[in-house]
């Protein structure tokens, strides 16, 4: 969906990363000279009778986007991009990624069934927990998250998020195969901001929510703290305990600390912890007399948390060349225990500890303005730690197993946009990224390898006229290789996974600006395809035994219809399938690639009546998707009717809600080669009361 925003050779040698990011967030801070201080922020509204205020009078706003990490106008990014500001995110009452998928097309996740795991599907890429890697890279103010543990954000305090669909590799490495989800959130500034949410709902929900920032030295530093509490019982009866499993717990918070000593130089240092405490996931057996109805005696958990630091800091010198450096430490502890079958006697469960932690600096220099040749050209280093331990009950043994694996990633990349003559432009860009891996197993030797990668991108678009064009992009991606942390040692290894996309679209606006419109088509060509085979229940591992391809098209439109309604639409279609795919005797050729649904959409329609009170409904959904290569097992169709009506009284919202107003059920039957049903949420009804200053 282009949504509209209401506010508007080989690297052979490693550098020591912690050497780098000391020095880089030290030098970076001192190059501030005396200057008149940053007033205004990129969040700050325009003054009245700015251009922006106009088209904000007279139509849809323009939207500007970072997906080519710098500052461009949507409409003139030759790509499929996404946008949804932060305004609809709470109008939604957004908490979670998964909200996403309702609300821009050829997005999907996962079913899972456990929070902070939130496996992402772009365009029929899937992503393989199994191997602790993704297809789509999650970028939060610009730390990157590239597996599908701790793929997950609560969305509190958010400027933006932009789905960038396609290979991404160019500027964004491995595991952006498929696309990017980038998140920006508000960054403190001399305007004091204040909003808090509480809600309830059934299930005993109760949420609260609060994002807060003021200046502590008017122009020159800011300080913005952010956090969220929700919890909700569980819908899963468990008849031989007497109580309700799968409930949930969930604490969020941000710290903000903004510096700019001068007009040219802006730092922030950011501090963010995501707490999960649930009871079991959301699982049962595909045996169960009846649904979300579990017998089971063994404790369930899932006690996670994600940390992540982060320095950001932006320079502009004389010359107008802009230095950027992103210094930061993610870390994901996945803490789980979960019975799978279900039963009093504890005969079967799984259970893991998992600690990533990822410490990643990125440097990179832009130069040009918009209507000029615009270029960057940076410098990325990662170190990657996997603690793993596993632990596996069967009737016969508790198998304890554990690893570690280590990996850097050294990358340089740059990317140019290039007017040609008249109505042409030119956008080409390539990255060249070197990855170690180092793989340790009690009782095994060492194993090691080292791969490397070029990742080029080349599009050409033309402007038909200054609200319409034209584009054709050729780019590719990939997804790491590694090592299997628990399968036979003839499985250990991997290959990368690679794609090739060549993608036709046009965009542009309408109707005097009321309406923005996008479409897109696309065909994937994947190689040394990454697949998960399973020897016995609980065990999977990853081999590149496939080859596959994934072709469709996806239109999006965001339509202003007359004073006070809004509608926005998407629809997807989309075939992933595998090419060659022989596992053991068994041809899977033809077959649909896992969790790719064949046909995704949503519409929604909102009333802002002048005199405060609103509606508005959406509806989203997809068809059905398999969740294995031999298309045994699947989840069925659905279509889910959000509904919500509220009433706005200068700075305080009341909200009345409804989502799955006909409590459709879309349950995931046979997850695991049919050990598990992954069951989908109830109907939820619930009251939302904010307050913005």
């Amino acid at each position: 969906m282009e949504r509209a925003s209401r506010t508007h050779g080989p690297i052979h040698r490693h550098i020591p990363l912690r050497a780098v990011t000391a020095a880089c967030g030290a030098a970076l801070i001192q190059m501030s000279l005396p200057a008149p201080a940053l007033g205004q922020t990129a969040q700050d509204r325009p003054a009245a009778g700015s251009p922006a205020e106009t088209d904000r009078a007279t139509g849809l706003p323009p939207i500007i986007v970072h997906a080519q990490k710098q500052d461009e106008d949507l409409l003139s990014v030759p790509a499929a991009i996404a946008v949804v500001d932060g305004e609809t995110l709470a109008e939604e009452g957004a908490q979670s990624l998964d909200a996403l998928s309702g609300m821009v097309s050829g997005l999907s996740f996962q079913p899972m069934g456990q929070s902070g795991l939130l496996p992402p599907v772009i365009r029929g890429m899937n992503a393989n927990v199994t191997s602790f890697s993704s297809s789509t890279a999650l970028i939060v103010d610009g730390v990157p998250t590239l597996r599908g543990q701790g793929f997950e954000d609560p969305l509190l305090g958010v400027e933006q998020v932009e789905v960038l669909k396609g290979p991404q590799s160019t500027l964004y490495g491995r595991n952006a195969e498929a696309g990017v989800i980038n998140i920006t959130t508000r960054k403190p500034g001399n305007e004091p901001y204040a909003f808090i949410s509480a809600e309830a709902g059934n299930h005993e929900r109760r949420a609260l929510r609060f994002d807060l920032s003021h200046p502590l030295v008017q122009d020159q530093l800011f300080l913005g703290v952010a956090g969220s509490f929700s919890r909700q019982d569980g819908f899963l009866e468990n008849t031989w305990l007497d109580q309700k499993d799968g409930g949930q717990m969930r604490r969020s918070g941000r710290f903000a600390l903004r510096w700019t000593p001068g007009a040219r130089t802006d730092a922030i240092l950011r501090y963010t912890q995501n707490e999960y405490r649930d009871q079991a996931s959301l699982w049962g057996s595909p045996s169960s007399p009846e649904r979300a109805e579990v017998r089971s005696g063994t404790e369930g958990w899932n006690r996670s948390t994600a940390r992540t630091w982060s320095l950001d800091v932006t320079h502009r010198f004389d010359s107008g060349i802009r230095l950027r450096s992103t210094t930061a430490r993610n870390t994901y502890v996945d803490d789980l225990q979960q019975d799978t079958d279900f039963q009093p006697a504890d005969m079967m469960h799984i259970g893991r500890r998992h600690e990533f932690t990822t410490l990643s600096q990125e440097l990179r220099l832009e130069g040009g303005e918009a209507g000029q040749t615009r270029w960057l050209a940076g410098l990325y280093l990662d170190d990657d730690k996997q603690d793993l331990s596993f632990a596996q009950k069967t009737p016969m043994a508790l198998t304890l197993t554990s690893g570690i694996q280590k990996q850097r990633t050294a990358a340089l990349f740059t990317h140019w946009t290039i007017p040609l003559s008249g109505p042409w432009s030119l956008v080409a860009g390539g990255r060249l990224e070197q990855t170690r891996i180092r793989f340790d197993m009690p009782g095994m030797d060492r194993q090691s390898r080292t791969y490397t990668q070029f990742s080029p991108k080349l599009a050409l678009q033309y402007a038909v006229n200054p609200r319409t064009s034209l584009y054709a992009s050729l780019a590719e991606g990939y997804r790491a290789g590694g090592f299997n942390a628990f399968s036979p040692a003839a499985y250990r290894e991997y290959d990368p996974e690679k794609v090739w996309a060549l993608e036709l679209g046009a965009k542009g606006t309408a109707l005097d600006d009321t309406l923005r419109y996008g479409a897109a088509l696309y065909a994937m060509d994947i190689r040394q395809m990454q697949v998960q085979q399973m020897v016995t229940p609980g065990q999977v591992f990853i081999t590149n035994a496939a080859t596959g391809r994934s072709i469709g098209a996806e239109f999006d439109i965001d339509y202003r219809l007359a004073p006070g309604w809004n509608l926005q639409a998407g629809l997807a279609l989309n075939r992933s399938t595998f090419r060659e795919f022989q596992d053991g005797a068994k041809s899977y050729g033809g077959n649909d690639n896992a969790f790719s649904p064949r046909v995704s959409g949503y519409a929604g329609l909102r009333y802002q009546d002048a005199r405060g009170w609103y509606a508005q409904a959406r509806l989203h959904g997809a068809s059905k998707v398999y969740l294995d290569a031999a298309n045994a097992y699947s989840r069925n169709g659905f279509g889910i009717l959000d509904l919500s009506a509220g009433y706005m009284l200068k700075n305080v919202d009341l909200t009345v809600y409804v989502n799955n107003v006909a409590d459709r059920h879309y349950d995931a039957v046979g997850f695991l080669n049919g050990l598990v049903t992954i069951y989908s949420p109830p109907r939820e009804v619930g009251v939302r009361v904010s307050w913005k200053l």
